[in-house]
Protein backbone atom coordinates (compact mmCIF):
# COMPACT_ATOMS: atom_id res chain seq x y z
CA UNK A 1 0.00 0.00 0.00
CA UNK A 2 1.58 3.61 -1.00
CA UNK A 3 0.43 6.50 0.72
CA UNK A 4 1.35 10.29 0.51
CA UNK A 5 4.44 10.79 -1.23
CA UNK A 6 2.69 12.52 -4.39
CA UNK A 7 4.76 14.94 -4.91
CA UNK A 8 8.10 12.92 -4.67
CA UNK A 9 6.91 10.24 -6.42
CA UNK A 10 6.44 12.67 -9.36
CA UNK A 11 9.60 14.29 -8.92
CA UNK A 12 10.99 10.50 -9.40
CA UNK A 13 8.74 9.89 -12.78
CA UNK A 14 10.17 13.12 -14.17
CA UNK A 15 13.69 12.32 -13.37
CA UNK A 16 13.61 8.69 -15.01
CA UNK A 17 11.91 10.28 -18.19
CA UNK A 18 14.21 12.74 -18.95
CA UNK A 19 16.82 12.42 -21.71
CA UNK A 20 19.56 14.13 -19.73
CA UNK A 21 21.86 12.76 -17.55
CA UNK A 22 20.09 12.18 -13.84
CA UNK A 23 21.57 11.89 -10.54
CA UNK A 24 19.31 11.38 -7.83
CA UNK A 25 19.86 11.95 -3.64
CA UNK A 26 17.26 10.53 -1.62
CA UNK A 27 17.89 10.79 2.08
CA UNK A 28 15.62 10.59 5.72
CA UNK A 29 15.60 8.60 9.05
CA UNK A 30 14.95 4.67 9.26
CA UNK A 31 10.97 3.72 8.50
CA UNK A 32 10.34 6.93 6.63
CA UNK A 33 9.24 5.16 3.23
CA UNK A 34 13.05 6.07 1.13
CA UNK A 35 12.78 2.08 -0.27
CA UNK A 36 8.81 2.47 -0.80
CA UNK A 37 8.79 5.74 -2.76
CA UNK A 38 11.70 4.18 -4.71
CA UNK A 39 9.84 1.13 -5.27
CA UNK A 40 6.61 2.48 -6.60
CA UNK A 41 8.65 5.19 -8.83
CA UNK A 42 10.74 2.28 -10.92
CA UNK A 43 6.93 0.59 -11.85
CA UNK A 44 7.13 3.52 -14.56
CA UNK A 45 11.04 2.93 -15.04
CA UNK A 46 10.92 1.20 -18.57
CA UNK A 47 14.45 0.30 -18.39
CA UNK A 48 16.68 -2.57 -16.22
CA UNK A 49 16.86 -1.76 -12.38
CA UNK A 50 19.47 -1.97 -10.36
CA UNK A 51 18.47 -2.54 -6.81
CA UNK A 52 22.08 -2.75 -4.54
CA UNK A 53 21.76 -2.03 -0.32
CA UNK A 54 25.19 -1.39 0.10
CA UNK A 55 26.79 -3.49 3.14
CA UNK A 56 29.04 -2.75 6.72
CA UNK A 57 32.16 -4.69 4.43
CA UNK A 58 34.67 -3.33 2.91
CA UNK A 59 35.26 -1.31 -0.54
CA UNK A 60 35.84 -4.64 -2.64
CA UNK A 61 33.42 -6.63 -0.84
CA UNK A 62 30.87 -4.23 -1.90
CA UNK A 63 32.14 -3.77 -5.35
CA UNK A 64 32.21 -7.67 -5.65
CA UNK A 65 28.07 -8.11 -4.59
CA UNK A 66 27.29 -5.06 -6.73
CA UNK A 67 29.04 -6.90 -9.49
CA UNK A 68 26.76 -10.13 -9.27
CA UNK A 69 23.62 -7.80 -9.04
CA UNK A 70 24.55 -6.13 -12.11
CA UNK A 71 25.40 -9.66 -14.06
CA UNK A 72 21.96 -11.00 -12.62
CA UNK A 73 19.78 -8.32 -13.21
CA UNK A 74 21.72 -8.10 -17.17
CA UNK A 75 21.33 -11.88 -17.55
CA UNK A 76 24.80 -12.45 -17.53
CA UNK A 77 27.42 -14.41 -16.38
CA UNK A 78 29.17 -13.65 -13.57
CA UNK A 79 31.66 -11.32 -13.79
CA UNK A 80 34.23 -9.68 -11.52
CA UNK A 81 34.84 -5.62 -11.56
CA UNK A 82 37.87 -4.42 -9.60
CA UNK A 83 36.00 -1.21 -8.93
CA UNK A 84 33.10 1.16 -8.95
CA UNK A 85 34.17 3.14 -12.34
CA UNK A 86 34.49 -0.18 -13.98
CA UNK A 87 31.24 -1.44 -13.45
CA UNK A 88 29.58 1.94 -14.49
CA UNK A 89 31.73 1.97 -17.66
CA UNK A 90 30.67 -1.58 -18.28
CA UNK A 91 27.08 -0.51 -18.00
CA UNK A 92 27.53 2.36 -20.72
CA UNK A 93 28.69 -0.37 -23.27
CA UNK A 94 25.42 -2.16 -22.89
CA UNK A 95 23.67 0.51 -24.99
CA UNK A 96 20.61 0.19 -22.76
CA UNK A 97 18.38 2.45 -20.21
CA UNK A 98 20.05 1.13 -16.65
CA UNK A 99 18.80 2.57 -13.25
CA UNK A 100 21.56 1.90 -10.73
CA UNK A 101 20.41 2.29 -7.24
CA UNK A 102 23.03 2.62 -4.68
CA UNK A 103 21.01 1.87 -1.11
CA UNK A 104 22.45 2.79 2.33
CA UNK A 105 25.12 4.73 0.75
CA UNK A 106 26.66 5.71 3.64
CA UNK A 107 27.90 1.84 4.28
CA UNK A 108 29.78 2.18 1.22
CA UNK A 109 31.59 5.76 2.01
CA UNK A 110 32.65 4.77 5.15
CA UNK A 111 34.82 1.87 3.32
CA UNK A 112 37.22 4.60 2.49
CA UNK A 113 38.82 7.88 3.82
CA UNK A 114 37.10 10.66 3.93
CA UNK A 115 35.69 11.93 0.42
CA UNK A 116 37.36 9.09 -0.76
CA UNK A 117 34.51 7.06 -2.12
CA UNK A 118 32.46 10.72 -2.89
CA UNK A 119 35.50 11.48 -5.55
CA UNK A 120 34.84 8.08 -6.94
CA UNK A 121 31.30 9.06 -7.41
CA UNK A 122 32.19 12.33 -8.76
CA UNK A 123 33.97 10.61 -11.59
CA UNK A 124 31.20 8.34 -12.51
CA UNK A 125 28.60 11.05 -12.71
CA UNK A 126 30.26 13.08 -14.46
CA UNK A 127 31.74 10.72 -17.51
CA UNK A 128 27.68 9.11 -17.23
CA UNK A 129 26.19 8.79 -20.15
CA UNK A 130 22.04 9.98 -20.39
CA UNK A 131 20.93 5.96 -20.35
CA UNK A 132 22.52 5.04 -17.32
CA UNK A 133 20.98 7.28 -14.36
CA UNK A 134 22.05 6.97 -10.77
CA UNK A 135 20.22 7.03 -7.12
CA UNK A 136 22.04 7.24 -4.34
CA UNK A 137 19.99 6.84 -0.84
CA UNK A 138 20.90 6.74 2.83
CA UNK A 139 19.75 7.37 6.32
CA UNK A 140 22.17 8.50 8.42
CA UNK A 141 21.05 12.44 7.67
CA UNK A 142 24.27 14.20 8.55
CA UNK A 143 25.98 11.51 6.79
CA UNK A 144 24.13 12.06 3.44
CA UNK A 145 23.79 16.07 4.17
CA UNK A 146 27.60 15.85 3.55
CA UNK A 147 27.42 15.50 0.11
CA UNK A 148 25.34 18.43 -0.29
CA UNK A 149 27.92 20.20 1.16
CA UNK A 150 30.00 23.12 -1.33
CA UNK A 151 33.73 21.01 -0.31
CA UNK A 152 32.23 17.88 -1.42
CA UNK A 153 33.29 16.22 -4.16
CA UNK A 154 29.39 15.41 -4.95
CA UNK A 155 28.35 19.27 -4.20
CA UNK A 156 26.35 20.34 -7.37
CA UNK A 157 26.35 16.76 -8.65
CA UNK A 158 22.70 15.87 -8.41
CA UNK A 159 19.51 16.71 -10.43
CA UNK A 160 17.44 15.93 -7.64
CA UNK A 161 17.40 16.20 -3.93
CA UNK A 162 14.60 14.69 -1.80
CA UNK A 163 14.75 15.11 2.01
CA UNK A 164 11.26 12.64 2.95
CA UNK A 165 10.59 13.73 6.34
CA UNK A 166 7.74 12.31 8.77
CA UNK A 167 4.21 12.47 7.06
CA UNK A 168 1.94 15.10 9.18
CA UNK A 169 -0.88 14.08 11.53
CA UNK A 170 -3.22 14.31 7.87
CA UNK A 171 -1.15 11.77 5.84
CA UNK A 172 -0.40 9.67 8.55
CA UNK A 173 -4.38 9.56 8.93
CA UNK A 174 -4.94 7.71 5.47
CA UNK A 175 -3.67 4.97 7.23
CA UNK A 176 -6.56 3.98 9.44
CA UNK A 177 -9.19 6.08 7.33
CA UNK A 178 -12.08 4.65 9.10
CA UNK A 179 -10.95 5.49 12.58
CA UNK A 180 -13.21 8.71 14.60
CA UNK A 181 -11.02 12.04 14.39
CA UNK A 182 -10.50 11.64 18.28
CA UNK A 183 -9.25 7.95 17.73
CA UNK A 184 -7.10 9.39 14.69
CA UNK A 185 -5.33 12.06 17.18
CA UNK A 186 -4.39 9.50 19.86
CA UNK A 187 -2.59 7.29 17.22
CA UNK A 188 -0.72 9.91 15.66
CA UNK A 189 -0.21 11.27 18.68
CA UNK A 190 1.44 8.27 20.36
CA UNK A 191 3.22 6.39 17.04
CA UNK A 192 3.60 9.60 15.37
CA UNK A 193 4.08 9.78 10.92
CA UNK A 194 6.56 6.53 9.81
CA UNK A 195 5.13 4.40 7.37
CA UNK A 196 7.07 1.84 9.08
CA UNK A 197 5.80 2.36 12.26
CA UNK A 198 2.01 2.93 10.90
CA UNK A 199 2.64 -0.48 8.55
CA UNK A 200 3.17 -2.55 11.79
CA UNK A 201 0.68 -1.45 14.19
CA UNK A 202 -3.40 -2.43 14.65
CA UNK A 203 -4.62 1.26 14.85
CA UNK A 204 -8.76 -0.23 15.14
CA UNK A 205 -7.81 -1.88 18.13
CA UNK A 206 -6.62 1.29 20.25
CA UNK A 207 -3.36 3.23 21.49
CA UNK A 208 -3.65 0.71 25.05
CA UNK A 209 -3.25 -2.70 22.86
CA UNK A 210 -0.89 -1.34 20.56
CA UNK A 211 1.08 -0.14 23.25
CA UNK A 212 1.09 -3.31 24.96
CA UNK A 213 1.72 -5.52 22.73
CA UNK A 214 4.23 -3.76 20.50
CA UNK A 215 5.91 -1.07 22.63
CA UNK A 216 6.27 -2.42 26.44
CA UNK A 217 7.76 -5.97 25.74
CA UNK A 218 11.93 -6.37 25.29
CA UNK A 219 10.74 -8.51 22.40
CA UNK A 220 7.99 -5.93 21.00
CA UNK A 221 8.61 -5.22 17.36
CA UNK A 222 8.60 -1.37 17.90
CA UNK A 223 10.76 -1.44 21.00
CA UNK A 224 13.30 -3.20 18.98
CA UNK A 225 12.84 -0.80 16.30
CA UNK A 226 13.69 2.31 18.92
CA UNK A 227 16.41 0.62 20.66
CA UNK A 228 18.38 -0.69 18.00
CA UNK A 229 17.55 1.17 14.84
CA UNK A 230 16.04 4.32 15.79
CA UNK A 231 18.73 5.25 19.02
CA UNK A 232 21.43 3.39 17.19
CA UNK A 233 23.21 5.55 15.50
CA UNK A 234 22.93 8.39 18.55
CA UNK A 235 24.41 5.87 21.24
CA UNK A 236 27.03 5.84 19.46
CA UNK A 237 28.24 9.35 19.86
CA UNK A 238 25.80 11.08 21.89
CA UNK A 239 24.23 11.01 25.79
CA UNK A 240 20.82 9.22 24.84
CA UNK A 241 20.20 11.24 28.73
CA UNK A 242 19.52 14.37 26.69
CA UNK A 243 16.21 12.68 24.95
CA UNK A 244 15.25 11.47 28.67
CA UNK A 245 15.65 15.03 30.41
CA UNK A 246 13.72 16.03 27.37
CA UNK A 247 11.12 13.52 27.25
CA UNK A 248 7.42 14.39 27.06
CA UNK A 249 8.34 18.69 27.67
CA UNK A 250 9.59 21.10 26.38
CA UNK A 251 13.45 22.05 28.04
CA UNK A 252 15.56 24.97 27.47
CA UNK A 253 19.57 24.74 26.71
CA UNK A 254 19.78 25.42 30.88
CA UNK A 255 17.61 22.79 32.25
CA UNK A 256 19.23 20.10 29.98
CA UNK A 257 22.90 21.36 30.86
CA UNK A 258 21.80 21.04 34.82
CA UNK A 259 20.34 17.81 34.72
CA UNK A 260 23.46 16.22 32.94
CA UNK A 261 25.72 18.04 35.51
CA UNK A 262 26.19 21.11 34.28
CA UNK A 263 29.88 21.03 33.61
CA UNK A 264 29.50 24.03 31.01
CA UNK A 265 32.34 22.45 28.53
CA UNK A 266 30.98 22.84 25.34
CA UNK A 267 30.15 18.95 24.76
CA UNK A 268 26.24 19.43 25.32
CA UNK A 269 26.34 22.33 22.61
CA UNK A 270 27.82 20.19 20.07
CA UNK A 271 25.41 17.05 21.00
CA UNK A 272 22.41 19.03 20.32
CA UNK A 273 23.96 20.96 17.48
CA UNK A 274 24.22 17.13 16.36
CA UNK A 275 20.85 16.13 17.47
CA UNK A 276 19.51 18.94 15.82
CA UNK A 277 21.33 17.70 12.73
CA UNK A 278 19.98 14.07 12.69
CA UNK A 279 16.54 15.50 13.28
CA UNK A 280 15.74 13.69 16.57
CA UNK A 281 15.69 16.92 18.09
CA UNK A 282 14.05 20.46 16.79
CA UNK A 283 14.17 23.86 18.44
CA UNK A 284 11.67 25.51 19.29
CA UNK A 285 11.24 29.52 19.55
CA UNK A 286 7.99 31.87 19.92
CA UNK A 287 6.43 33.62 16.26
CA UNK A 288 7.14 37.04 18.92
CA UNK A 289 10.63 36.56 20.06
CA UNK A 290 12.29 34.28 17.51
CA UNK A 291 16.08 36.00 18.77
CA UNK A 292 15.14 35.65 22.37
CA UNK A 293 17.51 32.25 23.32
CA UNK A 294 15.65 32.39 26.78
CA UNK A 295 12.17 31.44 24.90
CA UNK A 296 14.06 29.14 23.19
CA UNK A 297 13.05 25.15 23.42
CA UNK A 298 13.81 21.86 22.51
CA UNK A 299 11.68 19.16 22.20
CA UNK A 300 12.10 15.61 20.66
CA UNK A 301 10.77 15.71 17.05
CA UNK A 302 9.41 11.98 16.39
CA UNK A 303 6.01 11.66 18.86
CA UNK A 304 7.25 7.70 19.31
CA UNK A 305 10.80 8.09 20.22
CA UNK A 306 8.81 11.04 22.48
CA UNK A 307 6.55 8.42 23.89
CA UNK A 308 9.43 5.83 24.63
CA UNK A 309 11.49 8.22 26.89
CA UNK A 310 8.71 9.36 28.93
CA UNK A 311 7.45 6.29 30.00
CA UNK A 312 9.64 3.34 28.65
CA UNK A 313 13.27 4.79 28.67
CA UNK A 314 15.04 3.06 32.01
CA UNK A 315 11.98 1.41 33.06
CA UNK A 316 13.10 -2.25 32.38
CA UNK A 317 12.75 -3.88 36.00
CA UNK A 318 9.60 -2.25 36.51
CA UNK A 319 8.56 -3.45 33.22
CA UNK A 320 9.73 -6.95 33.98
CA UNK A 321 8.41 -6.72 37.19
CA UNK A 322 4.79 -5.64 36.90
CA UNK A 323 4.33 -6.74 33.34
CA UNK A 324 2.90 -4.76 30.33
CA UNK A 325 -0.79 -4.89 30.94
CA UNK A 326 -0.11 -3.80 34.86
CA UNK A 327 2.74 -1.40 33.72
CA UNK A 328 -0.02 0.44 31.27
CA UNK A 329 -2.42 0.38 33.80
CA UNK A 330 -0.36 1.85 36.37
CA UNK A 331 2.39 4.01 34.66
CA UNK A 332 0.92 4.96 31.49
CA UNK A 333 -2.64 5.51 31.36
CA UNK A 334 -3.24 8.02 34.58
CA UNK A 335 -1.32 10.24 32.25
CA UNK A 336 -1.44 9.43 28.55
CA UNK A 337 -4.20 12.21 28.23
CA UNK A 338 -1.80 14.59 28.67
CA UNK A 339 0.78 13.47 26.82
CA UNK A 340 -1.94 13.25 24.19
CA UNK A 341 -3.28 16.72 24.46
CA UNK A 342 0.65 17.97 24.15
CA UNK A 343 0.91 16.33 21.07
CA UNK A 344 -2.55 18.02 19.92
CA UNK A 345 -1.23 20.90 19.64
CA UNK A 346 1.07 20.38 17.51
CA UNK A 347 -1.52 18.81 15.31
CA UNK A 348 -3.40 21.96 15.40
CA UNK A 349 -0.10 24.23 14.51
CA UNK A 350 0.53 21.50 11.35
CA UNK A 351 -3.35 21.80 10.38
CA UNK A 352 -2.93 25.54 9.96
CA UNK A 353 0.42 25.37 8.07
CA UNK A 354 -1.35 23.01 5.86
CA UNK A 355 -4.04 25.31 5.48
CA UNK A 356 -1.56 28.17 4.48
CA UNK A 357 0.77 26.08 1.94
CA UNK A 358 -2.64 24.78 -0.27
CA UNK A 359 -3.70 28.78 0.21
CA UNK A 360 -6.70 28.22 2.25
CA UNK A 361 -5.44 30.76 4.46
CA UNK A 362 -4.00 34.09 3.47
CA UNK A 363 -1.83 37.12 5.02
CA UNK A 364 0.04 34.28 7.38
CA UNK A 365 3.29 34.56 8.35
CA UNK A 366 4.30 32.62 10.87
CA UNK A 367 2.87 29.48 13.11
CA UNK A 368 4.00 28.49 16.49
CA UNK A 369 3.89 29.48 19.91
CA UNK A 370 3.61 32.93 21.80
CA UNK A 371 5.34 34.14 24.86
CA UNK A 372 4.45 37.00 26.29
CA UNK A 373 5.73 38.73 29.57
CA UNK A 374 3.33 40.64 31.93
CA UNK A 375 5.41 43.49 34.33
CA UNK A 376 1.83 45.18 35.82
CA UNK A 377 0.15 41.73 36.46
CA UNK A 378 3.79 40.48 37.12
CA UNK A 379 2.92 37.16 35.25
CA UNK A 380 3.77 35.51 32.28
CA UNK A 381 2.24 32.83 29.46
CA UNK A 382 2.75 30.64 26.80
CA UNK A 383 0.12 30.34 24.13
CA UNK A 384 0.80 26.91 22.12
CA UNK A 385 -0.88 27.96 18.47
CA UNK A 386 -0.46 31.48 17.33
CA UNK A 387 -0.67 32.65 13.42
CA UNK A 388 1.42 35.69 12.97
CA UNK A 389 0.04 38.10 10.43
CA UNK A 390 1.06 41.46 9.95
CA UNK A 391 -1.45 43.61 11.78
CA UNK A 392 -1.37 40.81 14.53
CA UNK A 393 -2.11 37.64 15.70
CA UNK A 394 -4.38 34.86 15.99
CA UNK A 395 -5.00 33.22 19.21
CA UNK A 396 -6.07 29.76 19.41
CA UNK A 397 -6.47 27.46 22.60
CA UNK A 398 -6.19 23.71 21.70
CA UNK A 399 -8.43 21.31 23.97
CA UNK A 400 -8.31 17.47 23.61
CA UNK A 401 -11.24 16.74 26.12
CA UNK A 402 -13.82 13.65 25.98
CA UNK A 403 -17.12 16.51 26.24
CA UNK A 404 -17.41 19.09 23.87
CA UNK A 405 -15.79 22.73 24.33
CA UNK A 406 -18.73 24.95 26.37
CA UNK A 407 -19.03 28.73 25.42
CA UNK A 408 -17.84 29.51 29.19
CA UNK A 409 -14.60 28.24 28.64
CA UNK A 410 -14.30 29.87 25.51
CA UNK A 411 -15.41 33.29 27.03
CA UNK A 412 -12.98 32.68 29.93
CA UNK A 413 -10.55 32.49 27.60
CA UNK A 414 -11.11 35.51 25.66
CA UNK A 415 -11.58 37.61 28.33
CA UNK A 416 -7.98 36.43 29.23
CA UNK A 417 -6.48 37.40 26.10
CA UNK A 418 -8.36 40.75 26.36
CA UNK A 419 -6.98 41.85 29.32
CA UNK A 420 -3.27 41.85 28.33
CA UNK A 421 -4.84 42.82 24.46
CA UNK A 422 -1.90 45.58 24.22
CA UNK A 423 0.46 43.07 24.47
CA UNK A 424 -0.78 40.47 22.45
CA UNK A 425 -2.12 42.44 19.67
CA UNK A 426 -4.64 39.53 18.73
CA UNK A 427 -6.93 39.57 15.78
CA UNK A 428 -8.63 36.47 15.63
CA UNK A 429 -9.58 34.26 18.98
CA UNK A 430 -10.28 30.64 18.18
CA UNK A 431 -10.55 27.14 19.76
CA UNK A 432 -9.84 23.94 18.40
CA UNK A 433 -11.72 20.78 20.42
CA UNK A 434 -11.18 17.26 19.63
CA UNK A 435 -14.69 16.62 20.62
CA UNK A 436 -16.33 19.61 19.17
CA UNK A 437 -18.54 22.28 20.78
CA UNK A 438 -21.75 22.61 22.91
CA UNK A 439 -22.58 25.95 20.74
CA UNK A 440 -21.85 27.90 17.72
CA UNK A 441 -20.69 31.13 17.45
CA UNK A 442 -19.89 34.33 15.39
CA UNK A 443 -17.48 35.80 17.13
CA UNK A 444 -14.74 32.86 17.72
CA UNK A 445 -13.30 30.33 15.07
CA UNK A 446 -14.36 27.52 16.18
CA UNK A 447 -12.33 23.99 14.30
CA UNK A 448 -13.29 20.76 15.76
CA UNK A 449 -11.31 17.26 15.87
CA UNK A 450 -13.44 16.75 12.27
CA UNK A 451 -12.73 19.55 11.06
CA UNK A 452 -9.11 19.26 11.25
CA UNK A 453 -8.94 15.93 8.73
CA UNK A 454 -11.58 17.38 6.47
CA UNK A 455 -8.49 18.33 4.29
Amino acid sequence: MFIGREKELSELEEQFSSERKTSILIYGKRGIGKSTLISQAVRSYPGIVINFECIKSTYLGNVTLLSKNVCEALNLPEMKFSSLADIFQFLEKQNKQILVILDEYQYLKETGKKEEIDSYMQYIIDHLENQVKIILCGSYITVMRELLEEENPLFGRFTSVIHLQEMDYLTASCFYPDLSSEQKIRIYSVFGGSPYVLSLIQPEKGIAYNIIKYLLPSTGILRIYIENVMLKEIKKAYDVRILEVIGNGKKRYSDINMSLGGDGNGLLDKQLKNLLDMETIHKEFPVNKPDDKKKQFYTISDNLLRFYFAYVFGCSSSLSFLGPEVFYKEKIEPSVSEFISRRFEEIARQYFMIQVRTGKRRGIQNVGTFWYDDPKGKKSNEFDCVLKRREGYDFYECRFMKNPLTRGICDEEKEQIQSVSDILHPVTIGFISASGFSFQSDQYDLISGDDLFDE
